[in-house]
């Protein structure tokens, strides 16, 4: 073992030792990890990215509770894009990438709901999406932009505002041909 990292490590362990719990604390932070956003995903309400009038955080609270609680958000999510970094790193065991994404999804950001559309704009993304929620007796997210058109600003014709990912029975717009 390197005398770098024998300081950090309890007295007595072999290089044996070390090897079975950096992989135990591997896979239980990847399953908390998928916990944790299928948790997030869950909570989302069907009509997150179809609603132009999005829901205010805690609108009813007092202002300084209100304001506070908005600041812990961001610093949340500004913690977790910085371990999101750390966990990147090689050698470093977790989900880089998903803790990154949390945290974005947390800090208020300009444009924040734009890249969320077209993160979830993404046919695996919103198909994956959908099917958990499903899984837990959820409606599947509405979704009004294209998957051809990420983040390309286009004049919409009817057909291009039904949701995608909602069947036809669920879907609030009515099309014109029934």
């Amino acid at each position: 073992m390197p005398n770098w990292l024998s300081w950090m490590i309890p007295e007595g362990w072999s290089s044996r030792d070390v090897a079975i719990a950096a992989t135990l604390f591997t896979i239980s932070s990847a399953l908390l990890s998928l916990v944790l956003v299928a948790f997030a995903v869950i909570q989302i309400p069907v009509d997150y990215f179809t609603n132009p009038n999005p829901k205010k955080m805690w609108i009813g609270r007092h202002p300084i509770i209100r304001w506070s609680l908005i600041f812990l958000k961001n610093i949340a999510g500004v913690f977790l894009i910085l371990l999101g970094i750390v966990l990147s790193f090689p050698g470093v065991p977790g989900q880089g990438v998903l803790t990154i994404l949390i945290g974005l999804l947390l800090v208020d950001l300009p444009r924040k709901q734009r890249f969320e559309k077209w993160l979830v704009s993404r046919r695996g993304v919103l198909i994956a999406a959908n099917r958990l929620r499903a899984r837990f007796g959820h409606l599947p997210l509405q979704l009004t932009v294209p998957f051809s058109e990420p983040l390309a600003e286009k004049t919409a014709t009817p057909s291009d505002q039904l949701p995608v990912g909602v069947p036809d029975s669920q879907n609030p717009i009515p099309s014109e041909g029934k």
